[in-house]
């Protein structure tokens, strides 16, 4: 695998979500996010995972839980930590982490790109983003996407790579 990359959208306080939803809904950041995915591997929790009402198309779903016997609503693959999600993602040349916040928590210390959706709002919410440390993570895009008549928030596309040691 080249790229491990996080992708998510959070508000400005690191909102991502509650009682499994997103407090948002931002037609554009949906279809970057297909856009972007389709295609490759996509490695959750598996409360992410059952937020979902049908599999996500074109893309593999690998999802992470501790429960051994635990039996998904629809195919994917199940593993038991990030360590064997990311082997299993390994033959693809980008393979994306979409959450949930526990996931992303681990996920900072391995992934080499994020790209992450900025809500300019705060949301009341149960699930946060990690902190984006700058000393280990530089932006390198950021796209400012106004408010206007189908998103009503503002964002931006932020771009980050890990800094090379």
């Amino acid at each position: 695998m080249s790229e491990l990359i996080i992708i998510a959208a959070a508000g400005s306080n690191n909102a991502l979500g509650i009682n499994n939803d997103l407090p948002w809904h931002l037609p554009d950041d949906f279809k970057r996010f297909k856009s972007m995915t389709s295609g490759h591997k996509i490695i959750m929790g598996r409360k992410t995972l059952e937020s979902f009402p049908k599999a996500l198309p074109k893309r593999e779903h690998i999802v992470i839980t501790r429960e051994l016997a635990y039996q998904p609503k629809f195919d994917c693959t199940v593993v038991h930590s990030l360590e064997d999600a990311i082997e299993i993602a390994a033959q693809d040349e980008q393979a994306f982490i979409i959450g949930g916040g526990e996931i992303y928590q681990q996920a900072m210390g391995v992934a080499n790109k994020i790209e992450l959706t900025r809500i300019h709002e705060s949301f009341e919410a149960d699930t946060f983003f990690p902190e984006i440390d700058s000393n280990v993570w530089q932006l390198i895009n950021e796209v400012y996407h106004p408010k206007d008549e189908r998103h009503r928030f503002d964002f931006t596309y932020l771009t980050y790579v890990r800094k090379v040691s």
